[in-house]
């Protein structure tokens, strides 16, 4: 018998991307990463002197413990909120030290351990992750890419057993960049309803919407009958990763809200984990947030762009339509495999990039690049993603 907890994987092996990665930056071989997604490190310009100045508030040298978090940063979170159309009374949020906090705390309010969620396939594989550590069981259900990846919905209530809790969704969907689609946010809150199901949406990319066609609809706005817990973040939001502050809003029936935030304020009061410092300055990192939405969403456009020029004319090679976030899909044929194609571009051109079966697609033709990769790199890793999904035999 281990002395470890089955929460932690059995093996943490690497696997063989992560091998040919390691090997060339032994070699100090250079390496072009097409999937950095940190904002703070991918050249965008942000407010920096605001940033730390409003990590100057007096405030911070006395303690003044609150299980939501300090009400002026729920307000501004609410401020926030409302600027995108959203409506949100700052008593039904509840401010963690990130959206994968939020996450645990929101397992921890539903589910006994053993008991499930729904999630969707493909999405960011983290979900089996936090359910792991908290004793929860995953369960996937499909958005189906010949309809713009809408939900599979017979294939999701096959899913539903007696310990299911709640239906997990991220809107827009990562790496998908597809928003949750009208006809799918009905379906949803009437399913919710009538089975007893909680509705869980990270929307930590919602701001960032890329195809100006499109009218997304948030959690937040959703007027359901089931528990509808919103979750979102300054890592995205606010482009500030480094300064941890994440939150969750419950939204449904006043009575069943009304519990929820009673038994969560219990959960909350027993890790009090945002600091002084980040919760005062919020509203001021949440006033600027404009700008730092405004230049990734500018990066992201120019990003895909340069992939879209980049496979121009290439019939084996597409990059997918990208409605919102940060992600790009790019769809291939199925021989390379996704696994295959990443390994032959980080050996042969140092190009680094996401296979798809790390986000379990179903299909094996499909790759991920960040849309915050610097325009000139993009084109370089672009030029070799086309190269050797049109010409495998180069490789």
């Amino acid at each position: 018998m281990s002395v470890f907890s089955r929460r932690t994987p059995r093996s943490l092996a690497p696997n063989r991307l992560s091998e040919a990665l390691a090997r060339r930056r032994r070699q100090g071989l250079p390496i072009l990463d097409l999937t950095r997604s940190n904002p703070t490190q991918c050249g965008i310009e942000l407010p920096s002197e605001a940033i730390l100045a409003a990590l100057g508030d007096p405030r911070v040298l006395s303690y003044e413990p609150e299980p939501k978090g300090w009400l002026g940063a729920r307000e501004a979170v609410a401020a926030h909120h409302a600027a995108q159309g959203a409506p949100v009374d700052p008593d039904r949020l509840f401010l963690a030290a990130s959206t994968s906090e939020a996450y645990s705390w929101t397992f921890k309010l539903l589910c006994d351990p053993g008991d499930e969620v729904l999630v969707p396939c493909p999405s960011y594989p983290l979900f089996e992750c936090l359910g792991a550590l908290d004793g929860v069981a995953v369960r996937h259900y499909p958005l189906l890419p010949e309809l713009d990846w809408a939900i599979g919905r017979d294939e999701l209530e096959a899913q539903i057993t007696p310990r299911t809790r709640a239906i997990l969704l991220v809107n827009p969907n990562n790496p998908t960049g597809s928003f949750v689609h009208h006809e799918d946010w009905l379906y949803l809150t009437d399913l919710a309803a009538r089975r007893r199901l909680a509705i869980v949406s990270d929307e930590v990319f919602f701001d960032y919407r890329l195809d100006r066609s499109v009218r997304p609809v948030s959690a937040l706005c959703l007027d359901s009958e089931a528990l509808v817990l919103t979750l979102s973040g300054l890592s995205k939001i606010a482009a500030l990763p480094q300064m941890k502050l994440g939150w969750m809003h419950l939204g449904g029936p006043s009575a069943l809200v009304a519990e929820a935030a009673e038994r969560m304020e219990w959960i909350a009061d027993a890790y009090l984990p945002v600091s002084a410092p980040v919760l005062f300055a919020a509203p001021r990192w949440l006033s600027l947030a404009s700008q730092a939405r405004e230049a990734v969403i500018e990066r992201c456009r120019a990003v895909q762009a340069t992939f879209d020029e980049a496979c121009a004319g290439a019939s084996v090679v597409r990059p997918r339509r990208v409605e919102g976030g940060w992600s790009l899909l790019m769809e291939g044929p199925r021989s390379p495999t996704g696994a295959d194609l990443a390994l032959q571009l980080i050996e042969k051109d140092g190009v680094l990039i996401q296979p798809g079966h790390y986000y379990d697609f179903a299909n094996e033709g499909f790759v991920v690049a960040s849309l915050l990769t610097p325009p000139l790199e993009a084109c370089a890793g672009a030029t070799a993603l086309r190269r050797c999904w049109t010409n495998p035999s180069d490789f």
